[in-house]
């Protein structure tokens, strides 16, 4: 089988393409611009490998995607590539429309194209798989979770500009025919995540004895989604789900940002020294604006109809993501010395 993953060097897709490929034994075409969140390092080792390649196209490119298409002829299209860091959409938002809406736009007219000249039977086999997240679904109180049938309501320009790309995806299946599939994830963390994102930002921080920055309270509570289950999700979305259906993935592990903060400072105790507790280093900021207080999943969907299910316990597999992040400095140095330094973002300040 033959996938093209779109983002494939960001975190969640570099994570995909190494199931696909060393897990799964998929032949995978990742096309990736190469933006400041894409890491070259991500997949290093799989460059020499015979079933997997990279094209530096941006996605907003038709003529590019279409012209990879008729290359690769792929089977099936995950399509991860997308702007996504909140704090970063209310201080610019036209690259996340531009990406997020337009880029979205051009892969499933590029995939409706591609679809008309197929054979019957790979036509009907073709899957276009559009990963969104839950924030489309705006805020909930402190009481129920986000269910596929969930109004949309979304709060900041990212979430608005997936909840657009979400439209276009189930339209481009009612009206052409495509065989869209698409899934909705709540946060996720692990290995090989820009370290602009709450986890790794508190964990090199932490590392470096400088402030932790944590908004408003830190009572904003989030469901937290190993990157390793989330891949497994999709690829099982891919197999088994239904065209034209929405499945929403969570990890079932709710936790305030203040207690994911405090956790991390617990685990950075027992591993790194500062000459004092980590936890001495939070730093209760000015909130972002629009902050949406709580997010929460009910899996039950892809859990009742697909066998999927979150594996990864949030306390193991936040130890094991710290230990990642202390073991692997030749991978996010070079981010925090030329990329992002760990500024504020989203107060409509200077990126760096």
């Amino acid at each position: 089988m033959r996938i093209l993953v779109t983002g494939g060097s960001g975190f969640i897709g570099s994570n995909l393409c190494r199931h696909l490929i060393v897990d799964k034994g998929l032949s995978v075409l990742n096309l990736d611009s190469m933006t400041y969140a894409a890491h070259p390092d991500s997949l290093k080792e799989l460059e020499a490998a015979d079933n997997y390649a990279h094209e530096k196209i941006d996605i907003c490119d038709q003529e590019a995607v279409e012209a990879a298409l008729n290359n690769f002829e792929p089977d099936a299209i995950m399509h991860l590539a997308a702007e996504s860091h909140v704090d970063r959409s209310i201080d610019r938002s036209d690259s996340f429309v531009r990406t997020n809406v337009l880029g979205t736009h051009s892969m499933l007219e590029a995939s409706r194209r591609h679809i008309e000249n197929l054979s019957s039977d790979r036509r009907d086999d073709f899957r276009f798989l559009h990963v969104s997240t839950d924030e489309v679904y705006g805020s909930l109180g402190a009481q129920g979770k986000f269910r596929e049938d969930t109004p949309y309501d979304p709060s900041s320009p990212y979430s608005a500009s997936k909840a657009a790309s979400d439209h276009l995806a189930s339209a481009w299946h009612r009206t052409f025919g495509v065989p869209v599939l698409i899934s909705n994830c709540s946060n996720n963390y692990g290995p090989y995540q820009f370290p602009e994102k709450l986890i790794p930002l508190m964990i090199l921080n932490a590392r470096d004895g400088r402030p932790l920055p944590v908004y408003g309270d830190g009572s904003n509570v989030r469901d937290w989604l190993h990157v390793g289950d989330h891949v497994r999700a999709l690829v099982r979305v891919l197999e088994a789900g239904t065209p034209g259906e929405t499945y929403n993935i969570g990890g079932d592990s709710e936790r305030s940002n203040l207690e994911v903060v405090e956790t991390i400072c617990r685990i950075m105790d027992r591993h790194h020294s500062i000459g004092a507790p980590h936890a001495s280093l939070i730093d209760f900021v000015e909130d972002r604006p629009g902050h949406d207080w709580r997010y929460a999943i009910d899996a039950g969907k892809i859990q009742s109809e697909l066998g999927w299910r979150a594996e990864e316990d949030f306390e193991a597999g936040i130890e094991k993501t710290v230990l990642w992040y202390l073991e692997n400095e030749a991978w996010w140095r070079p981010l925090r010395e030329g990329v992002y330094a760990g500024a504020r973002l989203g107060l409509h300040g200077d990126f760096r």
